[in-house]
């Protein structure tokens, strides 16, 4: 656990969202990403978590234009979805 109570309170709001989709999407970017961060990307991601889920996804699925507060290379980077872990069980593709 991170000893740092700024970013355990960022990853408690990212990783709780109020639904799993949000959960993944949002909590899975910060997982993966919040360790190469500085001071403005903390201060971007912390704005970022004040916004509404549908409109994160949204922005991170291209289905809407990023606010331009959020354009830029961060969003950039949210928008790979490389970071999504599905739980066990679930899966993208039909049998």
């Amino acid at each position: 656990m991170d000893a740092d109570p700024y970013r355990r309170k960022l990853h408690y709001r990212a990783h709780h969202r109020g639904t799993r989709e949000a959960d993944a999407m949002v909590g899975g970017f910060f997982d993966h990403c919040s360790a190469q961060w500085g001071a403005v990307e903390y201060e971007w991601f912390e704005r970022l978590l004040d916004e509404q889920d549908v409109d994160i996804m949204a922005w991170a699925l291209g289905t809407a234009e990023p606010d331009p507060a959020f354009a830029g290379p961060l969003m950039d980077q949210m928008m790979k979805l490389d970071f999504i872990v599905l739980p066990e069980g679930l899966s993208t593709h039909k049998s």
